[in-house]
């Protein structure tokens, strides 16, 4: 048995007895949210190399340029680029925005284990270089035909070139999840020996679920000294759990694209990274990002690549912060801690009480009076809403047949005033 196996070995032993030993746990009343785990992060915003991969994605170097400047804006800390051995004009675009010297967000480019790659990765004049070796037994057999022996001695060779240029610099590995433990820890400590910067965790294929992302993000964290990157694919709904979990195991750096565009059903999208460490730690991400800018980012990345803001987009599709059914609305009026997780003000949107609808309430309706600035007592107010859910049983109901609907009730009730004061 190799040192790597024993390492292995070793590892998994002290992790199973600590979490299976002879004594029971002992009992805790903790609220889950009282457990801060994550002290910070950073986020690599692939929307300009992940996102390319996208089927409807096509950006020009002016769109590249836009996009990259937002995206420092917004305060990611790395944008990373597609590969300038991909083409001529990828070449040319990984210098252009190179050349942009963002203050807030440093350029990457991803490209394969090799060599040619690295060296025009460097004369392209970006400040780090991603690179990626394909190491499950599928990749191996099916793409690129090379063991493991041959993937470590190229890494090995080309994150030292990469290293001795000034760069930044990380070796990830593709397809891990369905690749061969033993092999995985043992290329990592290998490379994390050469000085690399990051190691990366890859669910090429978005198969992994949550458990097997902190499990494996832990068993690394323990073997390697550097930073740790993980780049989650979305096949099957997981990559923000999966994000997340890997930061709560010791992940640094977390792979994002706007939207999610990707590889067939995308990354983990930069809105619900953003939603989700919001909630774990709405300070820090407040000092970190510009919240308000995400909208406009969304809007200006959707009509690029020819596609819709989704209604039900963390945070900014337009449902997000719509409520409807009445005993929701009620409590949103009184405090909106009851039902928002997250303050729509701090991402510059709006909620919206939805009262067109037969699910309505009367505080609802009464919250909507009081908007309109119409005088009606509060038996009105119920007379109105049991109208409104009279009529939207039979037909749906837009705001203004509402609002129609009550300045009617409001005039009725100024005539009845004016009649008795007569």
């Amino acid at each position: 048995m190799n040192i790597h196996r024993r390492l292995l070995g070793s590892i998994l032993n002290n992790t199973i007895s600590r979490s299976y030993g002879t004594r029971p746990p002992a009992k805790r009343s903790v609220h889950l949210m009282e457990e801060k785990k994550i002290k910070d992060f950073a986020i690599i915003e692939s929307t300009l190399r992940e996102g390319e991969q996208f089927a409807n994605a096509f950006f020009d170097t002016n769109q590249k340029v836009q996009i990259a400047g937002m995206l420092n804006d917004f305060g990611v800390e790395y944008i990373e680029l597609t590969s300038p051995a991909a083409s001529k004009q990828s070449f040319e675009d990984c210098k252009a925005v190179a050349s942009l010297k963002l203050n807030k967000s440093k350029i990457l480019t991803h490209v394969r284990c090799h060599m040619d790659d690295a060296k025009l990765a460097v004369e392209a004049g970006v400040d780090g270089v991603d690179v990626v070796f394909g190491t499950s037994s599928y990749l191996r057999d099916f793409s690129h035909g090379k063991d493991i022996s041959f993937i470590i001695k190229e890494a090995k060779k080309v994150v030292e070139y990469v290293k001795s240029e000034g760069k930044e610099v990380r070796f990830s590995s593709e397809d891990s999840f369905r690749s061969d433990l033993t092999d995985l820890l043992k290329i990592y400590s290998e490379i994390d020996n050469v000085g690399v910067d990051r190691v990366g965790i890859a669910d090429t294929v978005g198969v992994a679920h949550p458990r097997q992302v902190y499990n494996l993000v832990k068993l690394v964290r323990q073997i390697v000294s550097c930073d740790i990157e993980f780049h989650g694919h979305n096949d099957t709904g997981c990559s923000i759990a999966n994000s997340f979990a890997a930061l709560e195991a010791g992940c640094t750096h977390i792979d994002t694209s706007v939207l999610g565009i990707g590889e067939r059903n995308g990354i983990t999208p930069l809105g619900g990274l953003i939603a989700r460490m919001y909630t774990e730690d709405e300070e820090l991400v407040k000092r970190k990002y510009n919240l308000k800018m995400l909208r406009d980012i969304e809007n200006v990345v959707a009509d690029c690549v020819s596609v819709t803001v989704p209604f039900n987009n963390y945070i900014t599709g337009y449902s997000a912060f719509t409520h409807k059914a009445g005993i929701h609305a009620k409590a949103i009026l009184n405090n909106p801690s009851t039902y928002e997780i997250m303050k729509p003000e701090d991402f510059g949107m709006t909620r919206f009480v939805h009262i067109a609808h037969r699910l309505t309430g009367w505080n609802a309706v009464k919250n909507r009076v009081e908007q309109l600035g119409l005088e009606m007592t509060d038996d009105q107010i119920k007379e109105a809403t049991n109208k409104i859910k009279n009529l939207s049983d039979f037909k749906q109901q837009t705001i203004d047949d509402i609002d129609a609907l009550l300045h009617q009730y409001h005039t009725a009730g100024a005539n009845i005033r004016t009649a008795n004061r007569a």
